[in-house]
């Protein structure tokens, strides 16, 4: 058996590569081995039969791989608790929230409705660390599709828990500082905006939309009519030419866009032009300094944030801490550092103070907050930075290991960075999830980063 878990859980084509047995299998080691691990693997005791909470998007697929997960679960001796359709990081909020030993998240993201995923959760609502993944693989290895015995306790039993969306929707709006129930003095944060939802027929269809209103907002929502095989379907984080045509449309101050399983979000400004993850990530940052409560004044990205992020953040005194490509490796540096800001350009927001993943719904609540707050037009704040032009090319049909060992290369590479100076950068590496190697260049003006590019992928290419 190959390795199963990829940078973001378990993944494939659903009755394909994704049935209904590894999703059962897969499941029972889990929670065999989360058992005897807390986070690092340190010892979990627990009086009675342990927990599991279980979410999914609303891929037609995610209801006969649901049954599979709970009785995977129940099999062994978990009790389970169902929460049907609801966003990743609601399930990773609600695994803290009602104690459970593991929470189980059933999507594909951002990918077509064909595909589905696993993602597991530890105790507190965080992602398994590595040693977790490897500790379930093997298991499943050793078990050679032989079912499991019930741990002690018995058969777990498992209840409709959906009403816990309302506990998942209350902690956001109450995220907001100062605010009860995200209503500071009586007033709501986000009265007097005008804003487009656009919940890729996802998971955050009703709770996206719902929250923008209890929080004060005239809401136009899209994207928010499920039937199991629309989910991303021209539409989301990853279409977002219906949102700015519909912010357009109803004169809106701002545009939310999620995917799937609602861990993104981008966002629109009145007048159509995009806000990526950098500029979301920057604002939130200068707000959290002005209030002093930014750790250490130090926010954690990864090496593909624009140029422009990185001067917009020394420009306002803010330390820049890089990972690679991947939240979980921008979490594992927040925890390590117990910072309390990260993310990615993709618009994987992470605010530790009040999440323990990427959550979509609680970003778009704190940048609209921010807007209102500031009496600002969203085009404003987004402009605390300048997203350079930037050229990403994937090579294909190369040696990875050839050209990561390249003298020549790495010299080309130098050469390159050398005639950008400070008004440039360049980044070639090994893809970890295709087999490619991706080439970035940022330059003060796209035919220059465009040319730069064009050069290092011939170099590229040339190695093999």
């Amino acid at each position: 058996m190959g390795r199963l878990f990829g940078t973001d859980g378990v993944r494939g084509v659903a009755g394909d590569d994704l049935t209904a047995r590894l999703a059962m299998d897969l499941a029972a080691a889990a929670a065999e081995v989360l058992q005897t691990m807390h986070g690092g693997g340190a010892p979990q005791p627990r009086e009675g039969r342990p927990v599991a909470v279980v979410g999914r998007d609303p891929r037609a697929s995610g209801e006969f791989l649901e049954a599979a997960v709970v009785a995977g679960l129940a099999g062994v001796g978990v009790d389970v608790l169902r929460l049907g359709v609801i966003p990743t990081p609601g399930v990773a909020y609600l695994t803290g929230a009602l104690g459970a030993d593991l929470g189980v998240m059933l999507s594909a993201s951002h990918n077509p409705a064909r595909d589905n995923g696993i993602k597991l959760f530890a105790r507190g609502g965080f992602k398994l660390p590595d040693e977790a993944e490897d500790a379930i693989e093997a298991r499943m290895a050793d078990s050679n599709g032989q079912a499991s015995a019930p741990l002690p306790g018995g058969f777990g039993r498992v209840s409709d828990a959906a009403a816990q969306r309302e506990r998942y929707l209350t902690h956001l709006l109450g995220s907001l500082s100062g605010h009860s129930n995200g209503r500071p003095n009586g007033v709501l944060p986000l009265a007097g905006l005008r804003v487009v939802v656009d919940c890729a027929h996802g998971a955050a269809s009703e709770l996206a939309p719902e929250m923008l209103r209890r929080a004060g907002a005239e809401v136009i929502s899209i994207g928010a009519e499920p039937d199991g095989h629309n989910i991303n379907d021209g539409c989301g984080s990853t279409h977002l030419e219906s949102l700015v045509a519909t912010v357009l449309g109803y004169r809106a101050d701002a545009g939310i866009a999620h995917d799937g399983d609602a861990d993104r979000c981008l966002a629109v400004d009145a007048d159509g032009q995009v806000v990526d993850g950098d500029q979301i990530l920057a604002a939130l940052a200068l707000g959290l300094k002005r209030a002093n409560r930014l750790t250490r004044d130090t926010v954690v990205a990864t090496v593909m944030s624009n140029l422009g992020f990185r001067l917009a953040m020394e420009a306002a005194g803010i330390t820049l801490v890089e990972t690679a490509v991947g939240d979980r490796y921008v979490l594992e540096a927040m925890r390590a550092g117990q910072y309390v800001l990260g993310g990615e350009q993709s618009g994987h927001i992470i605010m530790l103070d009040h999440a323990s993943t990427g959550d979509g719904l609680l970003t778009a609540l704190h940048l609209l907050a921010a807007v209102a707050r500031d009496r600002v037009p969203l085009a404003e704040l987004a402009s605390v930075m300048t997203r350079y032009p930037q050229v990403l090319v994937n090579v294909t049909g190369v040696d990875k290991a050839r050209v990561t060992q390249s003298a020549a290369l790495a010299t080309e590479v130098e050469s390159a960075q050398a005639e950008l100076g400070g008004s440039g950068r360049v980044l070639v590496r090994p893809s970890g999830t295709e087999p490619a190697v991706r080439v970035m260049v940022e330059a003060m003006d796209h035919e220059r980063a465009q040319r730069v590019a064009d050069r290092l992928v011939a170099a590229v290419q040339s190695v093999s």
